[in-house]
């Protein structure tokens, strides 16, 4: 995926913009014959469904990719471009062949990954440290463990059953309400319509949030950023029962087939203006829910729901 053309200063010259993404290229690759260049994200997720080139359609092979000349290679690292977190405060517009560089360094990056300097060690989130307390932490880890120990002393000494009998009752039990729900379609139905209404509570609860940034979205999550979104649903009180789904379904893998690659998502942006989002509190990240979301085409929405995780662009 490209470099967005309007964080650089001045023009930039049409052979310097990629075919597929629109985009300044971004480690460029060229075809071998026509020598069409593409940023090397680009055409390689593009080989993987038609081993063409989007140009002209002449026959080529993720081998036969080259780099590109010297030439090009130096009139891109000359443009100007501004920090990917000017966002957040920074005014710095650099050459952008010292972009990663300055990226490295950046202090406006609100997701910088900081080692807790209190006494847990813990990896936070530059924008969450302010909001850390240590003390807080191990004392509710304290406190849950303490918790889940008086209530095994409570029911040993309460109901006065050998493990194996408990266990044993537990599987009659589990069994029981299996067989119930196979043989009453209604209570199945009842405990369909519960939840969905829990569904609707919460997404109720949550405040409409406006996406001006949707080439700032982040579809292959890591799994830190993952965790940091999921912790942020809980707190918000996402039904436990779709919290996991939502989370799987913020990567691009799961994503609907509308969604679920480059090609794709570019060919359906303009559509993205018509999701009702909702805002993941204190988060760049939104839920796009399927029960708010009737009016858009199959190939863009999934139940329950999707999460969008952005690195900017959210209000």
């Amino acid at each position: 995926m490209g470099y967005e053309v309007h964080r650089f200063q001045g023009d930039v010259d049409e052979e310097l913009i990629c075919p597929i993404c629109s985009g300044v290229l971004e480690e460029p690759l060229q075809a071998p014959l026509c020598e069409h260049a593409f940023c090397s994200s680009c055409i390689q997720e593009w080989l993987t469904r038609q081993p063409t080139c989007p140009v002209d359609r002449n026959a080529i092979t993720p081998n036969q990719l080259k780099p590109v000349p010297r030439i090009l290679r130096n009139l891109l690292s000359r443009l100007y471009i501004s920090c990917d977190n000017a966002t957040y405060g920074c005014s710095a517009v650099v050459k952008l062949d010292m972009l990663p560089a300055h990226l490295h360094e950046c202090e406006h990056n609100p997701k910088k990954p900081m080692h807790c300097e209190l006494g847990c060690g813990l990896v936070v989130p530059k924008d969450e440290l302010k909001d850390h307390n240590c003390v807080r932490e191990l004392r509710n880890l304290v406190q849950q463990q303490q918790h889940k120990i008086a209530e095994m002393q409570t029911g040993i000494s309460e109901h006065k059953l050998a493990l194996g009998e408990q266990k044993r009752e537990i599987q009659l039990l589990k069994e029981y309400m299996r067989s119930m729900r196979v043989a009453n379609p209604r209570m199945r139905e009842i405990q369909s319509e519960m939840e969905n209404a829990d569904i609707v509570r919460w997404v109720t609860s949550l405040q409409p949030a406006r996406v001006t940034r949707w080439g700032g979205m982040i579809s292959t999550p890591d799994a830190v950023l993952q965790a940091v979104i999921k912790r942020a649903l809980i707190d918000s009180g996402c039904p436990s029962h779709i919290v996991n789904e939502l989370m799987e379904n913020a990567h691009e893998r799961r994503w609907p087939t509308g969604l679920s690659t480059l090609e794709t998502r570019q060919l359906n942006r303009r559509q993205y203006e018509n999701y009702v989002t909702k805002r993941i509190p204190g988060k760049q990240a939104v839920v796009v829910m399927n029960c708010e979301n009737q009016h858009m085409p199959e190939d863009l929405i999934i139940e329950p729901g999707l999460v969008m995780i952005f690195a900017h662009g959210v209000e």
